[in-house]
């Protein structure tokens, strides 16, 4: 019998940006594109550069995700922004903590993570769906065993398909067309959870999607995102793959829907703007 894997190291380079038809006078950005150290990930060096130069300032925001801050004054016509990191993950097993579904309904539960419980712009759903939700899944008093009925019953129902949704799109517009990409599989399953009590946040990262790759492997992909609830601890699972967040997902930001982490936003005067698109390596190193 094959013994599980406990390790793993990765290097990311992610390249992200925008042209201008034209000229950008100024512009102020935030780039969430840096991994944190994290209870199973290690950061061992990382690091952002941003081409016109500007000068960098961080810090932590609300959700805890590294923000790096940096203001152009002066005429450009491409920002590029290229966030470079090497990180070890480690296995990480089921928790043993599960609070019953009465406890987690408490009004001290409820208070205390209002934010995962609330619904969002992009995390409302019509209440005809979670009553269809009442009935297709049966009730469960295990949290564990609840968030595995529901992320099942979405996969079931919203098929993965590359360019379906748009970056705005909504919980109940993917529902609608039943399908869209790992953004809106999470969106979906946050607004099921929250919906039967569960706090539930979104996750953005990545995802070295060859796990059987060799050493030295560079995998060209895209960021990635899923889930991650509470029992009593955070426990992440992935709706798009159908399991639980494993040793090569690395994490960069967490929030309330993806509003709260996307990856590089800002404000400009100036010519329109369209986005450079998004580049993504990821290498195992060991």
């Amino acid at each position: 019998m094959s013994i599980p894997e406990q390790s793993a190291e990765f290097t990311i380079r992610h390249v992200t940006g925008f042209s201008y038809d034209g000229v950008a006078d100024s512009s102020y950005n935030e780039a969430r594109m840096t991994p944190a150290s994290l209870a199973r990930q290690l950061v061992r060096d990382a690091s952002l550069i941003v081409q016109p130069y500007a000068e960098l300032a961080t810090y932590r925001d609300y959700f805890g995700t590294i923000v790096t801050t940096f203001d152009l004054q002066e005429p450009h016509r491409r920002l590029q922004v290229v966030a470079e990191a090497t990180v070890e993950t480690r296995s990480e097993s089921l928790s043993d903590t599960d609070l019953p579904l009465d406890i987690l309904r408490s009004f001290e539960m409820v208070d205390r993570f209002g934010e995962y419980l609330a619904p969002t712009a992009r995390t409302t759903m019509a209440i005809g769906v979670f009553e269809e939700l009442r009935e297709g899944v049966p009730g469960h008093k295990d949290v564990h065993a609840t968030v595995d009925a529901v992320m099942a019953w979405v996969r079931e129902r919203v098929a993965y398909v590359r360019g379906a949704t748009l970056v705005s799109s909504t919980a109940q517009e993917v529902w609608d067309q039943r399908q869209g990409v790992c953004q809106d599989l999470s969106h979906v399953t946050i607004a099921l959870l929250r919906s039967v009590g569960i706090p539930a946040r979104y996750v953005s990262g990545y995802l070295y999607s060859k796990g059987e790759a060799d050493v030295g492997e560079t995998v060209v992909g895209e960021s990635h995102a899923w889930v991650e609830y509470f029992c009593g601890d955070w426990v992440g699972v992935d709706p798009t793959n159908g399991g639980r967040v494993g040793l090569f997902h690395v994490v960069v930001a967490k929030g309330r829907d993806y509003g709260d982490v996307p990856p590089l936003k800002g404000i400009y005067h100036g010519d329109p703007s369209i986005s450079l698109g998004v580049t993504v390596e990821i290498t195992r190193v060991a």
